[in-house]
């Protein structure tokens, strides 16, 4: 197998399906920064931990690199509008939506199949990316079914299989 690029490994990589998530925290000037992500992963049970990461070049990065708290919505199949809503660089994510403030003030969007409210442990440096890890100090589950991405599209759940 040969690797080809970047191109060529985000292709390959995209055969693994993931849910799909949005980071939101506060930003050093108070107002609210988030972002659609699918890098969300449980690390530890006992104590609770998650790991998400973020791109050097991503438009709120300094947000989350100061952030003391974050939270992680998992997005529930309807809720395509609100995964491409975060995924864009605009600085209006939040306008006409009604989000609530969480633990440290951390935005709570309205809609999500669950959601993580994190404290920041560790932020490790992993290409160019840098890996979060946060303990969960609350968190919520509606138990709706999960939005999927898979090969660069969105998919409902599938029935499960025997």
């Amino acid at each position: 197998m040969t690797l080809n690029g970047p191109d060529d490994f985000r292709k390959a990589y995209g055969c693994f399906a993931t849910g799909v998530a949005v980071a939101t925290t506060v930003g050093a000037d108070g107002e609210p920064a988030g972002m659609t992500i699918s890098s969300f992963n449980s690390v530890s049970l006992e104590p609770p931990l998650v790991l998400w990461s973020i791109a050097h070049d991503a438009k709120c990065f300094d947000a989350f690199m100061r952030a003391d708290y974050f939270a992680i919505h998992v997005l529930g199949e309807k809720q395509q509008d609100l995964s491409g809503r975060f995924a864009t660089r605009d600085n209006d994510k939040f306008v006409d939506l009604d989000w609530a403030q969480g633990l440290n003030g951390n935005p709570i969007l309205p809609e999500f199949a669950a959601c993580f409210e994190c404290s920041t442990e560790h932020r490790y440096e992993g290409g160019d990316h840098v890996i979060i890890v946060g303990r969960v100090r609350r968190f919520e589950d509606r138990e709706l079914d999960p939005l999927i991405f898979y090969r660069g599209a969105y998919h409902g759940k599938r029935s499960p299989t025997s």
